[in-house]
C-alpha cells in the first residue's frame, strides 16, 4: 500500500514538474498510463540533464526513450527524410531500422546512401554488408566486405574482418572462418570473435579445441563494463554454460 502510494506520489511530482517547468506535455500520457516507468522516463530524460554527458545516463535515458516510444527514431528520421533526400538522412533512418532489425528496409537506404557517394563510403558500406549478413545474403555481404574502400584504423579493419569471418561461416568456408576468427580475436576488444570460433569448432565436432577460445571468454568477461555483458548477456552465458559442460567432461 505504501509502495503504491510513493508510485503515486512520484508521478504526481512528475506531472507538476513538467507543467511548471515547461517540458514537452508530451511526457503526462506515458506518467499517467505508466506511472512508475513513466516517472523514472521523466526523471532520466528531463530532470537529470546535468549528468547527461555520463555513460549511465545516457543509456539509461535512450532505454527510457525506447520504451516509451521505441518508433521515435524511425518516425524522426522518415520526417527528415521527406524534408530532404540525403545520403546523412538515408544513413540515419537506416540506422534506426537496423536497430530495430529491420534489415531488409535498411539495407535499401544504406544501398541509396552509397549511390549518392560517388567517391565510396567505408562505413555505409560495411552496414550494407551487415545488413546483408543479417537477411541472410552472406555472398553479397562477402563481396562488400572484400571491395570495401582502404582505411588506415586496423579497429576498422577487424570490425570488418569479423564481418568476413561471419560471411564466410555461412558460406560453409569453416576453416578460414575459425582461422579468422582466432586471428582477430587477438586484438579485438570484447570476446564475440571467440565466442564464434568456439561454436563453430562444436558444429564441427572439434570440442577439445573449443576450450580455449571459450576460457579466454570467461577472463575477458571478468573485465568488460556491465553494458557490455548486458547487450550480449545472451552471447556470454551460452559460452559460460559450454564451457562448464565441456570441463565437466573433462576436456
Amino acid at each position: 500500500m505504501h509502495f503504491f502510494a510513493l508510485i503515486i506520489g512520484l508521478a504526481i511530482g512528475c506531472i507538476i514538474h513538467c507543467l511548471r517547468s515547461g517540458r514537452n506535455p508530451y511526457w503526462i500520457l506515458p506518467i499517467l498510463v505508466f506511472p512508475l516507468v513513466g516517472s523514472l522516463a521523466y526523471l532520466l530524460v528531463e530532470v537529470a540533464p546535468g549528468l547527461g554527458q555520463r555513460r549511465a545516463v545516457r543509456m539509461a535515458k535512450q532505454a527510457a526513450v525506447e520504451t516509451i516510444d521505441p518508433d521515435r527514431d524511425v518516425r524522426a528520421a522518415r520526417e527528415a527524410l521527406a524534408t530532404t533526400d540525403t545520403a546523412a538522412n538515408r544513413i540515419w533512418l537506416a540506422d534506426a531500422l537496423a536497430d530495430q532489425a529491420n534489415w531488409s528496409e535498411a539495407a535499401i537506404h544504406y544501398l541509396l546512401a552509397l549511390e549518392k557517394a560517388p567517391l565510396g563510403d567505408r562505413a555505409t558500406q560495411l552496414k550494407l554488408a551487415r545488413a546483408c549478413l543479417e537477411m541472410g545474403n552472406a555472398t553479397e555481404a562477402r563481396r562488400l566486405v572484400e571491395t570495401l574502400p582502404e582505411t588506415g584504423s586496423a579497429a576498422e579493419r577487424d570490425r570488418a574482418g569479423l564481418l568476413l569471418a561471419r560471411a564466410l561461416a555461412e558460406l560453409g568456408e569453416t576453416d578460414a572462418a575459425i582461422a579468422l576468427f582466432a586471428e582477430i580475436g587477438e586484438r579485438m576488444p570484447g570476446a564475440e570473435a571467440q565466442c564464434r570460433q568456439a561454436g563453430l569448432l562444436l558444429e564441427q565436432g572439434r570440442d577439445d579445441e573449443a576450450v580455449a577460445p571459450l576460457e579466454e571468454v570467461a577472463r575477458r568477461v571478468k573485465r568488460l563494463d556491465r553494458f557490455e555483458l548486458k547487450r550480449e548477456r545472451e552471447m556470454y552465458d551460452w559460452a559460460e554454460r559450454t564451457l562448464a559442460e565441456l570441463r565437466a567432461r573433462g576436456l
